[in-house]
């Protein structure tokens, strides 16, 4: 048309791209603002989820008072960093290092650094292992020793030394080489289910000792949660007295922990504050009957309820009551239901090294189903060196320790260990009740709780029980000392049943001396300062003070490399 003008096709069609590649990039910016909007508020519904879960599990003020702790925690921890500090705090750890070496690596000792260029004749051999088993140590045979170990008769020694004998090579991942083994592992697990009532599909496993027996019931209940609920972040709650095993299985297997009070003067796990810690990534509840500080079982029957309505996993830690808590009312002791008779129950641990008599590096998981106890299991198909399986952490095992667990459950049999339980039990009472009804102890000491198998703990009122726990020391006895709160326990095992009478008569002379350094203390003006603190009292006494725990931490890490210091 005259007059008018045509834009260029060239022109046209390059104001068209242009649009486009403006419209793309605005789509492109737009997609990059919508991803960035769904990552922050994923992050920000995540976070708002966690913070809803620890308001509900904690309260308000339960919330305050921890971030408060964490924060003085953390700002402790800075403070042990700094210039200056940090080289006066290592060379204090070092110090103490030093000292403990000088403790536990005697002098004048011939070290063994390398190997020997001639093997050694029997007769020499057989001389230095009996100077080894005499060094001087204390004397466990005679009952000064809390815990540790846990049968001492000549008989059942031999017995168990002739069965490792027996066995000495024997490895249970050769069953076919080793068809004994296979039979009295199998029979071992089914005696001591047999024992906690499980159900008749129940199922277990011997494991190297309670640390691992836990470790595979908390490995189980994270995999089942992975398998079952696709859970990636999964948290356990248990009690602050509960094993410190269970704290291990958190850090190994990236388990969050969510630790529930046991308030005075009960001692037990405050049950509500666990029904309300639960939310969806919860994997495992644990209760402990009983537990290791204070001897205290936890109320199974309140978790258990917990455990079924919320389905659950409940694992009950019998370690330590093992053998004892089974025959509990044959024997005519008060006993709450505890074991697989309870259906939220759904693992248990049992030491048999402990009150099961067997030689130490055993014990049992048992699962109230064979497919929980299959979530422990580590199996590869596709290893050159053809199919793998392993029912857990170890791959070769001792087959002797075996046969000497199998031999003790056989030797001792259902009347030994009922018996055991009625002298334990009834030794562990008298030590109670001699503590709240002698003149000198119960004005002083204080039994925590209602212990109801083998530990008496006890705090003191007026007195440093770490003092007292030192003095026990130089008098010859290993007992036990614990924290939060500062208290000390005495665990009964078949050597300390024939001497209780002389660990409470000493105890109540120790009292006395303490009550004597007390007022001459006072009378001379130096009060706590004038105290010089021993071994227990050193160590608990300052760790109790601190908020953060990092010189505790590598004074223990320095114990540990001491061990391996030839």
């Amino acid at each position: 048309m005259p007059g008018s003008s045509r834009m260029p096709v060239s022109l046209r069609d390059g104001l068209t791209n242009m649009k486009n590649s403006r419209a793309g990039s605005s789509l492109r910016l737009l997609n990059i603002e919508l991803l960035k909007n769904i990552i922050f508020f994923y992050f920000l519904l995540r976070w708002t989820r966690r913070f809803f879960w620890k308001l509900k599990g904690r309260g308000l003020i339960g919330t305050i008072v921890e971030l408060y702790i964490d924060a003085r925690r953390t700002a402790y921890g800075w403070f042990l960093q700094a210039p200056g500090v940090r080289s006066k705090v290592k060379a204090q750890v070092a110090d103490a290092t030093a000292k403990l070496q000088t403790k536990l690596i005697k002098s004048g000792e011939r070290r063994f650094l390398s190997l020997p260029k001639q093997g050694w004749s029997d007769e020499d051999l057989r001389a230095e292992l009996d100077r080894l088993a005499n060094m001087d140590h204390t004397r466990w045979e005679d009952g000064f020793v809390s815990g540790a170990v846990y049968h001492g008769e000549d008989s059942l020694l031999k017995l168990q030394t002739e069965a490792y004998g027996k066995f000495t090579v024997a490895n249970p991942i050769h069953p076919d080489v080793f068809p004994g083994v296979r039979k009295m592992e199998a029979e071992v697990v089914a005696m001591v289910l047999s024992l906690f009532h499980a159900p008749s599909h129940g199922a277990g496993v011997t494991t190297s000792g309670g640390t691992e027996s836990i470790l595979m019931a908390c490995l189980s209940a994270r995999q089942k949660a992975y398998v079952e609920r696709g859970i990636t972040e999964p948290e356990m709650i248990l009690p602050d007295t509960a094993h410190t095993a269970f704290r291990k299985a958190c850090q190994y297997f990236k388990i969050k922990m969510q630790l529930v009070p046991c308030p005075a003067p009960l001692y037990q796990v405050d049950t509500r504050r666990v029904a309300r810690l639960i939310n969806a990534n919860t994997v495992l509840i644990v209760g402990s009957a009983p537990n290791f500080p204070h001897g205290i079982m936890d109320d199974i029957s309140a978790l258990s309820k917990i455990a079924l309505r919320r389905k659950i996993p409940l694992h009950v830690d019998c370690c330590l009551g093992s053998f004892l808590m089974p025959f509990l009312d044959k024997a005519g002791f008060e006993v709450p239901p505890f074991d697989f008779r309870l259906r939220g129950v759904t693992s248990i641990s049992c030491d048999t090294h402990k009150y099961g008599f067997a030689p130490k590096g055993n014990s049992v998981a048992l699962y109230r189903t064979a497919e929980l106890r299959a979530y422990q299991y580590f199996v590869v198909a596709d290893w050159a060196g053809g199919v793998y399986a392993a029912p857990g952490f170890a791959g070769s095992r001792p087959g002797a320790l075996i046969a000497g667990c199998w031999t003790s459950l056989m030797s001792v049999g259902e009347e030994g260990y009922l018996n055991a339980c009625v002298q334990i039990v009834g030794t562990a009472k008298k030590i109670a009740d001699r503590i709240r009804e002698s003149p000198v102890l119960s004005t002083e000491l204080e039994v925590m709780g209602n212990p109801l198998v083998s530990v008496v703990a006890f705090t003191a009122q007026n007195l440093n029980i770490y003092d007292i726990a030192d003095e026990m020391t130089h008098r010859g006895w290993h007992l036990n000392s614990l924290q939060d709160p500062p208290a000390m326990h005495v665990a009964v095992t078949m050597p300390i049943v024939k001497v209780w009478e002389k660990l409470t008569d000493d105890l109540e002379a120790v009292i006395e001396t303490e009550r004597e350094k007390e007022r001459v203390r006072v009378v001379e003006g130096h009060g706590a300062k004038g105290r010089a603190m021993g071994d227990s009292a050193a160590l608990y006494g300052v760790a109790g003070s601190l908020p953060n725990k990092g010189v505790v931490v590598d004074l223990a890490r320095g114990f540990l490399d001491t061990l391996y210091k030839a």
